[in-house]
C-alpha cells in the first residue's frame, strides 16, 4: 500500500492514542519506507537489521513526535541518525579487524562499502569538519582530546562537527 503523509500522520496520532490496530499498520508502511531509504545506502544484508532499529526507536520515542509537524521528517531523522550509527559502528568495526589483523574475510566488502559512502559524502565537507567528525563521532575522542589532536578549539570542535553532521544531513535527504 505505502502510504502517503497524512496516513502516517493520521496513524501515528493514533498509535500515540493507544490504538493498537493503527500501530500495527503504521510499523509495517514504515517498515516499506525505511526499507527503501536504506536499500539505497547499506548492502543488502544489513537493511532489515537498520530497518528493525529504526521501528524499535520511532514505537520508543512515539511520544516526541509532534502531530502539528510532518511526520515523514521526523521518521527520516531517526532513520538518518541510525544509518549514521551503523557507519560508525562498521568504521570501528573495520579499524580494529585491520588493527588486529584478524583477516576476517566475509564482512571486508560491507566494511569498505560504508567507507567508501562515508568517504563520498566527506567530500562534500571542508578538511576540518571531516576532521572533527572523524576524531569524534567516529573515532571516539573527547572533545578536548580532539582538539589537542587537530589543533582546532574546543569550541571550533563542535562547530564543525554541528556544521559537518548538518550538511551530511542535507546531503542525504536530497539524495532521496
Amino acid at each position: 500500500m505505502l502510504a502517503d503523509e497524512a496516513t502516517f500522520a493520521r496513524l501515528m496520532a493514533a498509535m500515540q492514542q493507544g490504538d493498537r490496530s493503527a500501530a500495527n499498520v503504521l510499523l509495517t508502511e514504515a517498515g516499506m519506507w525505511l526499507e527503501r531509504y536504506f536499500r539505497r545506502r547499506v548492502p543488502p544484508q544489513q537493511v532489515d537489521d537498520l530497518v528493525q532499529e529504526v521501528l524499535i526507536a520511532l514505537h520508543t520515542k512515539r511520544a516526541t513526535w509532534d502531530p502539528a509537524r510532518p511526520f515523514l521528517p521526523w521518521l527520516a531523522a531517526i532513520a538518518r541518525y541510525r544509518w549514521v550509527d551503523h557507519l560508525r559502528r562498521v568504521y570501528r568495526d573495520a579499524s580494529e579487524e585491520l588493527l588486529e589483523d584478524s583477516g576476517a574475510q566475509e564482512s571486508e566488502e560491507d566494511v569498505l562499502l560504508a567507507r567508501v559512502s562515508l568517504e563520498r559524502l566527506f567530500a562534500h565537507l571542508p578538511p576540518k569538519q571531516v576532521e572533527a567528525i572523524e576524531l569524534v563521532k567516529i573515532g571516539g575522542l573527547s572533545i578536548e582530546e580532539a582538539s589537542a589532536r587537530s589543533g582546532q578549539s574546543a569550541s571550533l570542535v563542535k562547530v564543525n562537527i554541528h556544521r559537518g553532521l548538518r550538511k551530511l544531513a542535507a546531503l542525504v535527504e536530497k539524495a532521496e
